[in-house]
């Protein structure tokens, strides 16, 4: 396994490290968990990055790293939407956009095509990073961020059905 593929998994790994944090119910825990939310974060494009850079993209990768991607930011939202910072009904359009995009992946890998991340679709995962950190730390203007996350989320995921379109043609 090379570094790339480990530093997808440490963000996995991260996962429950944050939903811990931010369960306990403490004056700094939530700047705490906001903090392994940002280095989680961060792993995405670190590993991506030596990927790249050592020409070591693997196909592991290419599905590891966007579930990894999903399980922060799902874990984030349905976390905001238990402590009442989020509407569930907005983090379900999210949610269902990150399932239809996997389904969209896990058919096109049966049919052995790998659907690489598009333009869209890293847009959208750095919009929704951005929305969910300012809903843990409570800024301001987070409502407005986490509309434009939904926005952005709706986008990409009708980006990515159409230009894979030819995956549901059958013979």
């Amino acid at each position: 396994m090379n570094l790339a593929n480990k530093i997808t998994l440490i963000r996995i790994i991260l996962v429950p490290v944050f939903l811990i944090l931010i369960s306990i119910k403490s004056k700094y825990g939530i700047y705490i968990a906001t903090g392994v939310f940002v280095v989680a974060a961060l792993t995405d494009k670190l590993d991506g990055y030596i990927a790249r850079s050592r020409n070591q993209i693997t196909t592991f990768g290419k599905f590891m790293d966007p579930l990894a991607d999903k399980l922060l930011v799902i874990t984030a939202l349905v976390s905001m939407v238990e402590v009442g910072r989020l509407r569930s009904w907005m983090v379900m359009i999210i949610i269902t956009r990150e399932l239809a995009v996997t389904g969209l992946r896990a058919i096109a890998a049966s049919n052995g095509i790998v659907i690489a991340a598009s333009w869209w679709g890293k847009l959208k995962t750095t919009v929704q990073i951005i929305a969910i950190i300012a809903v843990l730390i409570n800024l301001p203007l987070y409502n407005v961020l986490i509309w434009i996350a939904v926005i952005v989320t709706v986008i990409s995921g009708i980006d990515y059905f159409y230009k894979n379109r030819s995956v549901f043609k059958f013979d």
